[in-house]
């Protein structure tokens, strides 16, 4: 089947989230959604996920899933607040162990953190099937950028968070904790063995001057005119290309509070004696690659 796909931007971060459907009154999945957050004064919100919930609502739609294609840097995560207010389950790679562990480490959490993934409903692993209503989905593990990057596969729609961008941007950064150039590049021909009319719908756009952000490309528009890999482009090509540009990239903007909440499935951190959740500030010691 063609799901139905309302995508949702979000500017302050660049993000776009998906709500994938299988009809109206029907069933549906939501796909990477955003929790709103001011750095200047730690004031977070759900106006971004308020919108899914209103679209939802107004299709007379039931969230069975709350997917997320990685634990993202770039944006803080409003799974748990959606869980909530729908029921639906929260998942994501079974990958997410590796990045649990690395980063209780670097922001000192001790060992009430649990590092086993069960801040999510389900871990999903490579060639996973999940059913949204009368949609059939399947998970194509995609790591590189991150080692818990996956791919959801559900009827004619790939939703690939951060391992491509439009064919005008290229691909993602290779230089977090379990990334690594070579394994992004094979994620990305991985892809490409799907049919050129596979619509590939995207975590974020960061367009040059004079273009409006994109949610969707498909299949063929990246194998065939994606600035990073097109054509023949070779894994040793690609790696010295990916390695060179990373190498002068800064760290996103909001990676630390990120983090904190994204390694939770979208919890903020348990609060302390006074009532009040904190985040926590590793000096002298985070660097892009952590």
């Amino acid at each position: 089947m063609k799901p139905e796909v309302e995508s949702f931007h979000d500017a302050a971060t660049a993000t776009f989230s998906h709500m994938v459907y299988d009809r109206d009154g029907g069933h549906a999945a939501i796909v990477d959604p955003v929790m709103d957050y001011d750095a200047a004064t730690a004031r977070t919100g759900f106006a971004s996920a308020q919108r899914l919930l209103d679209f939802a609502r107004e299709h007379r739609l039931r969230v069975d899933w709350i997917l997320e294609t990685h634990a993202h840097a770039d944006h803080l995560s409003a799974a748990a607040w959606l869980r909530a207010q729908t029921g639906a389950r929260v998942a994501i790679g079974r990958g997410i162990t590796a990045v649990q562990s690395h980063f209780r480490q670097v922001f000192g959490l001790d060992d009430a953190f649990p590092v086993d993934g069960r801040q999510f409903d389900h871990l999903f692993a490579d060639g996973d099937t999940f059913a949204v209503g009368a949609l059939s989905g399947r998970v194509l593990a995609t790591p590189g950028h991150t080692a818990d990057s996956l791919t959801y596969v559900i009827g004619d729609a790939a939703f690939v968070g951060d391992t491509v961008f439009a064919p005008d941007t290229g691909t993602a950064r290779a230089d977090f904790p379990g990334g690594d150039a070579a394994t992004l590049y094979r994620s990305i021909r991985r892809l490409f063995e799907l049919p050129d009319d596979t619509r590939v719908f995207l975590c974020h756009d960061y367009p040059p001057d004079g273009r409006e952000p994109q949610a969707e490309t498909s299949i063929g528009a990246q194998r065939a005119r994606n600035v990073h890999l097109a054509g023949d482009a070779s894994e040793d090509a690609f790696v010295r290309l990916r390695t060179g540009r990373d190498a002068g990239l800064a760290a996103p903007k909001l990676i630390l509070p990120a983090l904190q909440v994204n390694i939770r499935g979208g919890d903020l951190p348990p609060p302390d004696t006074d009532g009040v959740r904190y985040l926590r500030l590793p000096l002298d010691r985070f660097r892009t690659g952590a």
